[in-house]
């Protein structure tokens, strides 16, 4: 059986050394309160919760799934009780605005956090996060609306999944047939079909505030005529209570390959009432709201499920006994030596090691851009967090979700054949993981998202920006003795990275399929290059410690691991990037099929 522990003196070095949080912060009057002692201790109760209530969900919720009875959806044993301690602890509360009953206390805290609960039990961590309804309704309702839904969301006791796709479209939204008609009070009747809806219905809540997309009478086709709803399963009478059942329903659960803990929906509306966020036909502007906040959950799910295989592959490969090591016994005393002695799987456990504390840096570098954009009072360093946020999101959620299921499968090999054995836990993390780099917009379409509309859209220059601050940092520490040479290589990355995206940009002026055909493997690149900066700045941070210890060692290593191992993946990147579309398209489409 899988055991998780939290990664507390990981999370307190990337805020204090690496990102110098309090530092940034201390221009911020919200945070004024906000000190390394506080956070430790907020993040060592998290941890507490994630190991000793949250992780004991994991296994047996994976066996045990969803079902539904009478059109209603029950989770597994233990859920309930868990959701109910974790709301009341008030943790769906640490960052959203005190104005609806949040805490208003940095986003950073859900970085860590939500890192944590996904690593314990994935599934069960779906439900806890409201973060993307909370921002959509609070960017763009009306202040009714506001004051009717936020409290509640806020507190955790309703839930508040997205609806967006249907049977006959996923990521092409444009499509969807859903209809809004508007009413004499002001309300709509909402009809039509959403699948792939997670939490769509669930015990664990007293009401569910479904945010659904549809297209009112007339709107003009595609995605310009799309608008966005607020659907409650109850209706709420004026003084907040619960009114009667909305028309709303279940038509189903999917049975899924992972994540058998967390309800993924067919929900039917059946001219249910909804409520409008923001203006009609403006619905794609006020989701967005919600889905960089999603994608940037996915993306730490790709962390988490990597995280904590590579916690349960390193203990086991200190334990595991097989065969001696290539310079001679280790262990003399026993038959075998441990199997942590072999290269190969020093490779495989270095490979993980190097991906989670690189992504996690990088995620919690994201959740504080999210915390200035929101409270800076410099207006130039908004605008900055904002494009800084545009360009790294799609690689957050593209790339570590990518990663993560590269992780995992890592981790599974390290247990050999007793990895692929449900009772050890592993193949549960494969399967968890797998569907990170498919919902919220497949890696495919976070990479034409990247290079198409962050990157060539502006001629480079939210990439500029970014890359800016990586060369500053390069040339602040190219001397460093430690971090010198790293940060060498950072460099002509960087370098190249920029080259490559101009040749994109001029082969997709001549014939648009190169953009298509460069744009995954661009987003991959972006990735390697993005967490190299982090690794380098983890690299000099770990060095300026006075006494070296065995975690500032551990850092020094896997940094070198990282520049030595996988940042090279650059250079074939580079090449089938700058290869062309020729071979992916010229062979006729009916060939496809023998």
């Amino acid at each position: 059986m899988s055991t998780y522990q939290a990664p507390l003196e990981d999370y307190k070095f990337i805020i204090e050394d690496v990102l110098d949080t309090y530092g940034c912060y201390a221009d911020i009057p919200q945070f004024s309160g906000v000190n390394s002692e506080f956070m430790d201790s907020i993040l060592a109760e998290a941890g507490r919760f994630a190991e000793q209530e949250i992780q004991p969900l994991n296994q047996a919720g994976d066996l045990e799934g969803c079902r539904i009875e009478n059109g209603e959806v029950f989770t597994p044993k233990g859920y309930k009780e868990a959701s109910k301690k974790y709301i009341d602890g008030g943790w769906t509360q640490l960052s959203e605005s005190p104005q609806y009953g949040g805490q208003g206390l940095p986003y950073i805290l859900n970085g860590a956090i939500g890192e944590m609960n996904l690593s314990a039990c994935a599934a069960f961590a779906i439900y806890s996060t409201r973060d993307g309804s909370i921002a959509a309704i609070e960017k763009n309702a009306s202040q009714e609306i506001k004051d009717k839904y936020l409290p509640k969301l806020v507190e955790g006791a309703w839930g508040g999944p997205m609806c967006m796709s249907e049977p006959h479209c996923g990521s092409d939204l444009g499509l969807l047939r859903t209809k809004a008609i508007a009413q004499s009070d002001g309300s709509f009747v909402i009809s039509g079909t959403k699948m792939f809806i997670t939490g769509g219905d669930s015990d664990l809540s007293e009401n569910n505030i479904m945010l659904v997309l549809a297209r009112t009478e007339g709107a003009p086709q595609g995605i310009k005529g799309i608008s966005l709803f607020i659907v409650p399963k109850f209706l709420v009478n004026d003084d907040g209570s619960l009114g009667q059942r909305n028309n709303t329903h279940v038509g189903s659960i999917e049975h899924k390959m992972g994540l058998h803990g967390s309800a993924t929906c067919v929900m039917n509306y059946d001219q249910a009432k909804g409520f409008l966020i923001g203006k009609e036909n403006k619905g794609m502007t006020a989701m967005f709201a919600m889905v960089n906040r999603s994608r940037f959950l996915i993306a730490q799910q790709g962390t988490a499920l990597a995280a904590v295989a590579y916690q349960n592959a390193a203990k086991y490969a200190l334990e595991r006994t097989q065969m001696r090591a290539l310079t001679g016994a280790k262990n003399p005393e026993q038959a075998a030596d441990p199997i942590i002695v072999h290269p190969d799987v020093r490779r495989l456990l270095l490979t993980q090691r190097a991906f989670v504390e690189g992504s996690r840096a990088l995620n919690l570098y994201v959740a504080k851009l999210f915390d200035e954009l929101e409270y800076s009072t410099n207006p130039t360093r908004k605008k900055q967090c904002q494009s800084l946020l545009d360009l790294l999101t799609p690689i957050c959620k593209g790339f570590s979700t990518e990663m993560g299921w590269e992780c995992v499968n890592h981790g599974l090999q390290v247990f050999g054949g007793h990895g692929y054995i449900r009772e050890n836990g592993m193949e549960q993390f494969v399967r968890d993981a797998r569907a990170a780099a498919i919902y919220e917009g497949t890696t495919g379409i976070q990479a034409l998202d990247l290079l198409a509309r962050k990157v060539l859209a502006n001629k480079g220059g939210t990439l500029q920006i970014f890359t800016d601050e990586i060369m500053q940092f390069c040339s602040v520490n190219k001397n460093h003795e430690t971090a010198g040479k790293m940060i060498a290589q950072l460099k002509a990355s960087t370098q190249s990275w920029l080259s490559i995206t101009a040749g994109i940009g001029s082969n997709a002026m001549k014939n648009p399929d190169e953009l298509g055909a460069a744009s995954v493997d661009y987003l991959m690149y972006s990735g390697y290059v993005t967490l190299a900066y982090f690794w380098a700045r983890m690299a000099k941070a770990s060095s300026g410690k006075e006494q070296p210890t065995p975690f500032t060692q551990a850092k020094q290593h896997t940094a070198q691991f990282y520049f030595d191992r996988i940042l090279p993946r650059t250079i074939s990147l580079e090449k089938t990037i700058l290869t062309g579309s020729d071979s992916l398209m010229n062979m006729d489409q009916e060939a496809f099929v023998l």
